[in-house]
Formats: C-alpha cells, structure tokens, sequence
C-alpha cells in the first residue's frame, strides 16, 4: 500500500520518479543542501566503508550514509524504513551525476553564465536560484572553483535536482574537461651534493682546460644521443665523476651544465638528480 505523502516526504515521490529510469541514482538533501550524516554504526568512516566519501566501500549500511556514495536506484532501498526518516526531514532531491554518466558544469552566476554561453558548446541547462547548471553527456573528475563561479560537478560528487531543464544534452567537450587540469607547479632540480676533494684536495690533472674539455664533451654525449637518453645521462654523468669527482675541481656551475643538456633532452629534475646520485653511488663517493 503506498504511504500518505505526509508520511513518505514530499521529495521521495520525486526521487523515485527518477531512479525509475534506472540511470540516475538519487539521494536526500537536508537543510543548507548538504546530504545527511552518516548513521551512528558508520560516524567517522567507523565501518571501514567510503572513507572521506571519495570510493564507494564495504559498507552495506541500509541508511543514506557516506554523502553522494549513498545515491542509488533501488526502489526497495528509497522507499524502505531506513530511509524513512530522512525523506520526512529532506530540504532537496540530489543525484550523482558521475553514476548517471552526466557532467554538471555548475554556473553560480551571471558573469560565470556569459562566460559559458561565450566559450561552451550548448547543452540541457537547468535554473538554479543564482545561475544554472549545464549538463553534458560524459563523466569526468570534479572539482570546485576551476573557474570564477564555476564548479564542475561529476564523479564522486552529487548535484540538486531541479527539474529536467531546457534543451539537448551534447557530449562532454574537451574544453569542460580541461578546466580541471592544472598546470603543474615547476620543480626545481634537488639538491645535489658535490663530493669533497680527496688526497688532500690536490688536482692530479696538469691543467683547468682538463675539466673543460670533459664537461664539454659530456655535454655534446648527451646533446647528440638519438635514444636511451636515461642510460646516456647516467653514463656522461658517471664518466665525469670518476675522472673528476674526487678532486675537488667539480663545482655547481659544472653540474649545472651537465642538468641543463640532460633538460634539454626532455629529462625532468628529479630524473638528473637520481641519475648523479646514482652514480656517486655507483662510484662510492
């Protein structure tokens, strides 16, 4: 028999409404549209399921626990007594975008919405009460903020439902995706240090232009090496250190050098950190 709508909450009818489709699972939201807190049995990930809410777990909880992990399909489950509760107190309807393969592109205001109608391909868009949420076909990371008033709301999230808004979904575009790319932040070379001098410090070559010639020669080894490029670095690398690394003549504008030719063939950093050090391992220094 079904409940009294007083009983059952006005949003339940909503949410099975959808999940019915069988491709949008749905979830409650309470006051300030946030999901419901986990149920005494799973307070603090206690369970050892979905921890910090970013990967579905073990946990076979009944309750609408673990934020938008919770959403689901089952009928059974919405209209069963564990949730019974939480459909009397919910504020909102929410869905799982990512588990109805949908991209929310969430635009929180006027400017973020110009923004969009200028630059993103159109799509099914939905009023929101400061701006409106675009959906594209597709799934992908999501992250807050990529953007001034712009959130992308995907996988592992959870967004409101606001009805089925106007227009054609269209494919998730590459410039959507690329919003959530950072550029990475650039790495400075780690510290290498160069051995100190043995035997006293005194050079046993007759002449500085020695250590020149070496250097150079190192670097146009790398500089020219059509492949293996890892084991050609290690190798300049570990020639100049055994014929100069116990003198004491090598310095860090040396180093420097031979890094930047190593860079210069696509090597990052920390590859020409790890292959020096490697090879005053390799020669015990």
């Amino acid at each position: 028999m079904t409940q009294p709508t007083h009983i059952r909450g006005e949003h339940l009818p909503a949410a099975l409404s959808l999940a019915a489709t069988g491709r949008v699972p749905v979830l409650p939201l309470r006051a300030g549209k946030v999901p419901f807190g986990n149920c005494r049995q799973c307070a603090g990930n206690a369970c050892g399921g979905r921890p910090n809410m970013k990967t579905p777990g073990p946990c076979t909880c009944p309750a609408p626990c673990h934020g938008w992990a919770a959403a689901t399909t089952d009928p059974d489950i919405l209209n069963g007594p564990a949730w019974a509760r939480v459909w009397r107190e919910a504020a909102a309807v929410a869905y799982h975008p990512g588990g109805a393969g949908l991209t929310v592109v969430d635009l929180d205001n006027a400017q973020a919405i110009a923004w969009a109608r200028e630059n993103l391909p159109a799509t099914r868009a939905v009023a929101t009460t400061r701006g409106e949420h675009w959906l594209y076909r597709g799934v992908m990371p999501s992250a807050n903020a990529v953007r001034p008033g712009v959130d992308i709301k995907s996988a592992m999230s959870y967004a409101r439902w606001l009805g089925p808004g106007t227009g054609t979904t269209t494919a998730l575009p590459d410039i959507v995706r690329a919003l959530v790319v950072r550029e990475p932040a650039p790495v400075r070379p780690a510290p290498v240090t160069v051995p100190a001098p043995a035997g006293g410090g005194k050079c046993p070559h007759r002449t500085p232009a020695y250590l020149a010639r070496g250097i150079a020669m190192a670097e146009q080894r790398i500089t020219e090496a059509a492949g293996a490029v890892h084991a050609t670095v290690f190798g300049a690398f570990l020639a100049v250190l055994s014929t100069h690394g116990r003198c004491g003549c090598l310095t860090q504008v040396h180093m420097e050098r031979l890094f930047a030719a190593a860079r210069a063939k696509g090597e990052s950093p920390r590859h020409c950190a790890d292959a020096w050090t490697n090879a005053l391992h390799r020669l015990g220094m």
